[in-house]
């Protein structure tokens, strides 16, 4: 008899999501910190439990933790008022000022939709070409998905229309700033309609666009 196809859900890996094949799984958990993934009968299982979050079927444990479903700790916050149908970005710096990099995801499947490198920036900078980044893709979809960040800082800065950065404008950082006046100048053009949403990792956990560095 064939043996039955297992259903892995990847919850905090390299890309989130939900495969078909312990290959896949393994791809997406290998070498990262405190992954959180485990095997389910069906797809239908499997979909439904990446939804739920890792605490319903895992109790929050890492690296796909085998011991059945934990109840659920009494005032522990839901992740039921994560709007899924939502675009997620982050950014991350080594150092800081440093080698900067930023992505957008699919907040429910964490799909990448855009990434960019520069050799030398700030974690805040990153943050906010982020957001201009995915306003600017949504708009030319014609959408207005709700865009998720966990940095204040950077929603404040687009908000206000401008970088508000203390990072030397030098020939090492021109095309950053290039980049930064391209995504001011964007953002005094246009106007937008999508929801900026303040991701809550005290009560979620890390956005989905995490790079998965910290700790």
């Amino acid at each position: 008899m064939a043996k039955k196809q297992k259903f892995y859900v990847v919850w905090k890996g390299h890309q989130p999501g939900v495969y078909g094949s312990w290959n896949e799984c393994q791809a997406q958990t290998m070498g990262f910190a405190k992954a959180l993934y485990k095997s389910f009968d069906s797809e239908a299982e499997a979909r439904k439990a990446f939804l739920d979050g890792p605490a319903r079927h895992i109790g929050g444990s890492p690296a796909g933790a085998k011991s059945k479903s934990s109840p659920k700790p009494a005032g522990m916050p839901s992740n039921a008022s994560v709007i899924w149908d939502s675009l997620s970005v982050d950014a991350a710096c080594s150092g800081n000022p440093g080698v900067m990099e930023y992505q957008g995801v699919n907040t429910r499947t964490g799909e990448q939709l855009f990434y960019k490198k520069f050799p030398l920036g700030t974690n805040n900078i990153g943050e906010f070409l982020a957001i201009v980044h995915a306003l600017a893709l949504t708009k030319k979809q014609g959408l207005n998905t709700p865009i998720y960040s966990d940095s204040q800082t950077a929603m404040g800065w687009v908000r206000k229309k401008h970088c508000k950065t203390q990072l030397d404008h030098n020939a090492q950082t021109e095309e950053l700033y290039e980049v930064i006046r391209r995504a001011e100048s964007w953002l005094h053009q246009h106007s937008w309609s999508n929801p900026l949403l303040k991701w809550e990792t005290d009560r979620w956990g890390e956005i989905p666009a995490d790079f998965g560095r910290k700790g």
